[in-house]
């Protein structure tokens, strides 16, 4: 377990190496993705608008709607055994490199070393007289942390409102509550875990740590602390031989453990608390090289390769977890490809099932709700098939704007005489000028 004083201050030593490289660099790239994205014109609109009170889920040139949403289950199950497979293979990778908790909170650890100094320094200015340069410089941060959760807070909820728009109208006053609550909602849930819970969050709120030693096994890559090459621990000079002092490799110096983010001894074995994202493997390294000792006493490894067993990549865990991905994907692509550029529902007048008209016909009312899912505007031809000699009232060419969702009203008209049961099924039909056509069935009613 850690403390809060742990979890606040998350590494009291600098370390570099390649594993941070790779973490820092893709944090920074994931969070100018993040923030980018909702900023990307397409048309006259923002390239991702997930529209919620519209039920229009645009992206870039397709656009979804409710009956389209398998598309979503389909990709967070797609997310999921992705998640799987990634962990049964590479561990907690997740967590040490592209979870959003450990992006945010690197980013904040930066401003708050670049503005106050490193982890022994903080607490040692803490521990003394609060001066005003450190008031000053306190500030600062508090400054800086409050604008990354602000924007933070804007990005997110930019993905559901136009975020231009939303700006302008939150600084103008003119913004409704609900999108002022989450913004502010987003910015302070940003703050408060980023800034101070930090590895609270991974260690004791996050389940994928409850649940994730369901997918190891000893041929998980893991990060690993060879106890054959470290043990016996002792601290020595670099001249001295370690073999004459019946020593391992590790000098026990504790780096290690005070660069983990949640505050383990990677040294004691496994723990549900590692998230695999290699400080220690760097700072370990690092020792290393200045002992002029071999590197990768600390590394990814299996618990097999530790116990000097083969490593088996291919097993039956991975290889099931794959399959499953690739099926997942397939039939997302295949979802993707069978989405309609257009939707037709009919809606039968349920007041008045049916009424004899002023010619003498039988005559049913309906509705028709027609969807344009392109972004461009479409003219559409409807008809019905099931009837001889049917009239039609209404409209039967129509043109729909990008994105319209059109209600229109029409009767169907027949003579009684043509109709051979009281219940007939009638199929009606949308087509435009690209040969595509869409066809609902509906019934027609000529007596109860």
């Amino acid at each position: 377990m850690i403390d809060l004083t742990q979890a606040i201050e998350f590494t009291s030593v600098k370390v570099k190496g390649l594993f941070q490289k790779l973490r820092r660099y893709g944090g920074w790239f994931l969070l100018v993705l993040f923030a980018g994205i909702p900023w990307i014109p397409f048309g006259e609109r923002q390239a991702i608008l997930l529209d919620i009170g519209s039920q229009q889920f645009n992206f870039f040139g397709t656009t979804l709607y409710p009956q389209d949403l398998t598309l979503l289950a389909l990709l967070f199950m797609i997310a999921a055994f992705g998640l799987f497979f990634i962990t049964t293979f590479l561990g907690r990778v997740w967590c040490g490199y592209l979870c959003p908790q450990t992006v945010w909170t690197f980013m904040y650890i930066w401003f708050e070393e670049k503005l106050e100094g490193s982890a022994n320094k903080r607490r040692k200015q803490d521990s003394g007289k609060l001066t005003k340069h450190l008031i000053w410089r306190k500030g600062l941060k508090h400054l800086a942390w409050l604008g990354i959760a602000l924007a933070t807070g804007f990005t997110f909820v930019g993905y559901f409102v136009p975020v231009k728009s939303l700006v302008v109208d939150f600084f103008t006053w003119n913004a409704t509550f609900w999108p002022v609550f989450w913004v502010l909602f987003f910015a302070g849930c940003t703050y408060a875990n980023a800034g101070w819970m930090r590895s609270i969050v991974c260690v004791h709120m996050c389940p994928y740590a409850r649940f994730q030693s369901a997918m190891f096994d000893k041929d998980t890559f893991i990060v690993g602390y060879d106890t054959k090459r470290g043990e016996a621990r002792g601290p020595r000079s670099r001249k001295a031989d370690p073999k004459q002092l019946g020593l391992g490799d590790c000098i026990d110096c504790d780096l290690c453990v005070q660069v983990c983010p949640t505050g383990i001894d990677i040294r004691d074995g496994l723990q549900y608390e590692c998230i695999n994202c290699g400080a220690c493997i760097d700072a370990c390294n690092q020792t290393m090289d200045r002992m002029g000792y071999e590197r990768g006493l600390i590394n990814y490894t299996t618990e097999h390769r530790l116990e000097g067993h083969h490593t088996h990549i291919m097993r039956p865990k991975l290889l099931g977890y794959g399959a499953v991905l690739l099926v997942m994907i397939g039939l997302f692509f295949v979802q993707v490809a069978s989405v309609d550029p257009a939707g037709l529902s009919v809606l039968r007048d349920r007041n008045q099932l049916f009424r004899t008209n002023n010619s003498g016909e039988i005559e049913n009312t309906y509705t028709l709700k027609v969807i344009n899912k392109t972004q461009q505007v479409q003219q559409y031809t409807l008809d019905v098939e099931g009837l001889s000699d049917v009239s039609w009232y209404g409209r039967q060419t129509i043109q729909v704007d990008p994105g319209e969702v059109l209600n229109l009203p029409m009767s169907l008209g027949v003579n009684p005489e043509t109709l051979d049961s009281p219940v007939s099924t009638i199929q009606f039909i949308l087509s435009d000028s690209q040969d595509f056509t869409i066809s609902v069935e509906s019934r027609f009613i000529k007596k109860l």
